[in-house]
């Protein structure tokens, strides 16, 4: 079980005991003040501790007996704005006084429960944390006297009205544990019961209970006027209402026409009932928000009213079952399992406010996610409508952990990045996961909300807009979906989990009907989806139709897909990566689900496993222009030729004709994904050093062979990737640590592969590197080439594994007249060599990296120095630009050269942004056209063409220097 924080019931002598935190007082009260010290000279932690911080924060909260941080929380982490701010005293150690009940705003009856405070300490930008042993946080009591009731051991229980409940409490006071004494019972703040304590226990029974509430128990220790509390909850099981559900819902949140309404609906087989807590009932649920049952489904709905248009709203269901299986609870609270936007106790104190603005806050006194509703919301105004997605067989795809992307790591980074995708030419970005994950630096596979956008990347709107831009130029959007697993804040598996020490958090229970309780595969994390299930189908099926129809995602990228077989265990690889019948079919039954919603969908598979399943995806319906694409690693054959070894160095796996059957390129061959090691990290750590003229482990010689890997990779017919600054010869270790270590598998600490990486790329401006640059340079060049130029759309043959690799690209029903014939060589070892040309067609051949079209060849060898590759073809490129003529005009652009922005003399419809090669690099809004101010600022120094639309629908173009 998966701990969120440290319950426990601590004496007050051993509270003195941890020497890291000191009171001025024997026991906290909550309505007088308290003195808290930390000392950051101890080192009885391993969570890094504090080391010279110039400040020190006391970030804490307070809470019942079930959650030290339950009602509360101070401190806003990573903020240097003095809430928390403790007293430097001088000697290492740091204070902070406090009286709880109004430092934690307290309302009266948390006043009266609170039973416990928690608090973490940290440096004035949270990048250090002190916490206690084993990385818990600290946890210490509230109140001299403390009560522990033993029975019933759940913070609400459920009752029917006529119902008895006994109660077993015991009473610790001031250091003695179990001391006699009395217990009364009150429900609602009415005396219902008393009992008298006979060690260790005390007991108590209330009779005929017809109604719910706060179930308190005052102890009172013996010869003591001193009294201490806990409390728990009595839901009275209601009846539910059966009721047809209306026409048309779906699950989840329901809007309508009238913005003061919305309809909620939860499917949840064999639960009792469900309330719905919300903002709009303070989280007091009544019998009027116990949502009906419909007949005909089982499903659970409710209608809420009274809303007002534009406001944000949050609510939970509480989940109910009186006959919970073993270990499972009676009770749980959850956000919506389709929510589409969460808000979370546990991440989003850590967002920032600048990729974030305006954050909803988290209501207080509640506890796990929350689910946002929001009537009225004014819909995203798409520019592009009907983007036309680039051809499969063309596909540039360039896979983005945004993360690791730029320092703000969010999605306003890559719309300010734009330009760095459209100059290299790639007409895909791949997003590894999105959806709202456990945690906020992660890569996203630990999904808990696959409908909802995780915060810590940005809000839906600028999302939207990255979309929007990227469709502006001419760039589709794939998202990577894990759907093979979730994690325990799933609501699916938290409303049927298996919690023995009910902490609110657990694995799937036996009744779970959308995961399994033991993983059908070998390659699990998390909890496993049963793709079986009828449920578990029609969940994935509405992230589908969700990703598609609201965000306009051209494609997704199925992580994991072994796993969606239910035929093998857990421990036999054997039986998980063979041929699977109900793997095979389910699957393509969702490329179908798809493709009914947009027929040009890319469906990408990560199976990486037995061809006889690949080809009956990548064949699938592939007469219809469709057809799965399959994910093809081969970072050990490239790794191996940029090293300068000719080992185990056949890149045939690249393309589509290495598997057997297969219909036509649906392999998206890659030297390098988010998954794999590094090729230049090997180069410069493994290289071939034998000649010392052209050692492969000096950097700059290393940079020097990556445009040879991009010309015998991205040049194959069929789809292909890059993995970020894989284009500028990204060369950290994906084992990388934070802090710039590398530790790799087998590490005492374990491996670094999730940790965030540094970004270099930016900091070190990689792009005005000539190593690096020419990388970029030639790899757009190639890109281009391979885009625009329809031989590379044709058959192919690769004569691979020597140093010398050599790529015959063609196709026939090209005539001589055109590009039809391309040969790529290349020399990836240490000494220079000569290679024959064998050039197909006679007549002088054209070398295609050279865009003047001037450099030509036709002798029989060539000598290639080493890492040097050429493009040559049987014609020249038959690239062209828009054509783009400057008229002569009234209308004026202005100032020009320009560093910032420029305006225009006269009204305009639209106004786009032209590099020199013809690619549109800008299109700006109508809101940017309304205020005759153009921001270019985003854009390289160069030169550029402004095409502009006037009212009268004439097009002119105007020449622009940027500075």
């Amino acid at each position: 079980m998966r701990k969120k924080l440290l319950f426990i019931s601590l004496l007050f002598i051993s509270l003195i005991a941890k020497a890291q935190v000191t009171f001025d007082v024997s026991a906290i009260e909550v309505d007088k003040p308290v003195t808290i010290t930390v000392d950051i000279n101890s080192t009885a932690t391993n969570c890094n501790g504090l080391s010279n911080p110039a400040k020190v924060y006391m970030h804490a909260g307070i809470g019942n007996k079930a959650n030290a941080f339950g009602f509360n929380v101070i401190g806003n982490w990573g903020q240097d704005d003095g809430v928390g701010l403790m007293t430097n005293n001088g000697n290492g150690t740091y204070s902070i006084t406090i009286t709880p009940q109004t430092y934690f705003n307290l309302s009266p009856i948390q006043i009266q429960t609170a039973a416990q405070m928690g608090m973490v300490f940290r440096n004035e930008t949270g990048t250090q944390e002190l916490k206690a042993t084993g990385c818990k946080d600290f946890i210490f009591p509230v109140g001299k006297v403390q009560v522990r009731i033993t029975n019933p051991t759940a913070s609400q229980v459920l009752v029917s009205s006529g119902q008895n409940l006994s109660i077993t409490a015991q009473i610790d006071f001031q250091g003695s544990t179990t001391v006699q004494g009395s217990i009364q019972v009150f429900l609602n703040d009415v005396s219902v019961a008393t009992g008298t304590c006979g060690f260790p226990n005390c007991n108590a029974t209330i009779t005929n209970i017809t109604q719910g509430g706060t179930v308190r128990v005052v102890g009172t220790p013996p010869n003591s006027t001193e009294t201490g509390q806990a409390s728990f909850q009595i839901i009275l099981v209601p009846t539910v209402i059966p009721e047809a559900m209306p026409n048309g819902l779906l699950d989840g949140i329901n809007y309508g026409s009238d913005q003061t309404k919305a309809t909620l609906v939860l499917t949840a087989p064999g639960k009792d009932f469900v309330q719905v807590a919300g903002s709009f009932n303070n989280y007091t649920p009544t019998a009027a928000d116990v949502m009906k049952r419909d007949p005909n489904t089982g499903k659970y709905w409710l209608e809420i009213s009274n809303l007002t248009p534009g406001k944000i709203e949050t609510y939970q269901y509480w989940v109910y079952d009186q006959t919970p299986v073993v270990n499972s609870p009676s009770i749980v609270k959850t956000a919506d399992p389709f929510s589409t936007l969460v808000l979370s106790p546990f991440d989003d104190p850590y967002i920032s406010s600048t990729t974030y603005p305006n954050l909803p806050a988290y209501p207080s006194g509640q506890q796990r996610e929350v689910t946002v509703l929001q009537t009225g919301k004014t819909p995203y105004n798409w520019t592009v409508t009907n983007f036309q997605k680039p051809k499969k067989e063309d596909l540039v795809v360039y896979e983005v952990l945004i993360r690791d992307f730029d320092a703000n790591r969010n999605f306003q980074d890559l719309i300010d990045r734009i330009s760095y995708f459209k100059n290299l030419n790639v007409n895909a970005i791949q997003l590894m996961p999105v959806m709202e994950f456990e945690g906020n630096e992660s890569w996203g596979y630990n999904t808990s909300f696959h409908m909802a956008l995780d915060k810590f990347y940005g809000t839906e709107e600028k999302f939207k807009e990255f979309i929007d831009l990227c469709h502006q130029n001419g760039i589709a959007v794939i998202l990577d979906v894990a759907l093979n697993h979730a994690f325990g804040r799933n609501p699916m598996v938290r409303m049927w989990m298996n919690d023995p020490d009910n902490d609110g958090w657990g694995d799937p229970s036996s009744d779970n009907p959308y995961f399994n309780q033991t993983a059908r595969h070998s390659y699990n994390v998390g909890s496993d989806f049963n793709h079986q299930s009828a449920l578990t189908q029609e969940y994935t099926k509405r992230v589908v139709k969700h990703w598609i129809e609201d965000f306009k995602i051209d494609g997704f990228r199925w992580d994991l897909t072994k796993g969606f077989t239910q035929n093998c265990s857990g421990s036999d690889e054997g039986c998980t990566n063979s041929y699977q019948q109900d793997r095979v079919d389910i699957l393509k039954q969702y490329a179908d689900y798809s493709w009914s919603l947009d027929t040009n969908h890319y469906v990408i598979f990560e199976h990486l496993g037995e061809q006889n399943e690949e080809k009956e995806w990548a064949n699938y319906r592939y007469n219809e222009g469709k057809g799965v694409m399959l994910w093809g690693k081969m970072t050990d054959p490239y790794s191996q030729l940029i090293m300068g070894y000719s080992a185990n160095s056949n890149i045939s796996g690249i393309g589509h004709k290495s598997r057997a059957q297969f219909n036509g390129p649906r392999i998206i061959g890659y030297p390098e994904s988010h998954d794999e090691e590094r090729i230049m990290y090997r180069a410069v750590t493994f290289g071939n050093s034998a000649i010392a003229a052209h050692n492969v482990k000096d950097l700059n010689t290393a940079l020097s062979r990556m445009s040879a890997i991009g010309a015998i990779s991205l040049t194959i017919p069929g789809p292909k990737m890059i993995w970020h600054f894989a284009s500028l010869g990204m060369d950290i270790s994906i084992f990388a640590c934070n802090n710039g270590t590398v530790n790799e598998p087998g590490g005492t600490d374990g491996d670094c592969k999730l940790d965030t990486k540094q970004q270099p790329q930016w900091t070190d401006n990689w792009m005005s590197i000539p190593a690096r640059k020419k990388i970029y340079d030639d790899w757009a060049r190639i890109n281009l080439l391979k885009i625009n130029e329809p031989v590379f759309e044709g058959d192919y043959t690769i004569t691979s594994g020597s140093l010398t690799p050599r790529i015959d690209i063609y196709d026939t029903n090209i005539p001589e007249t055109g590009l039809r014939n391309v040969v790529i060589l290349a020399n990836f070892d240490v000494v220079q060599q000569t290679v024959n040309t064998n050039f197909p067609l006679a007549g002088a051949w054209v070398d295609l990296m050279d865009a003047t079209n001037n450099t030509t060849y036709s002798a029989s060898t060539i000598t290639l120095q080493p890492g040097q590759f050429r493009i040559f073809g049987n014609k020249a490129a038959t690239l062209s630009n828009d054509d783009i003529t400057l008229e002569k005009t009234t209308l004026q652009l202005y100032p020009n050269p320009t560093s910032s922005t420029f305006s225009l003399s006269k009204d305009v419809q639209k106004v786009s942004v032209f590099d020199i090669t013809g690619k549109q690099v800008k299109q700006f809004s109508s809101a940017n056209i309304k205020n005759n101010l153009f921001s270019v600022t985003d854009l390289n120094s160069g030169i550029y063409f402004v095409r502009i639309q006037e009212n009268s629908n004439n097009i002119e173009t105007k020449k622009l220097i940027i500075n």
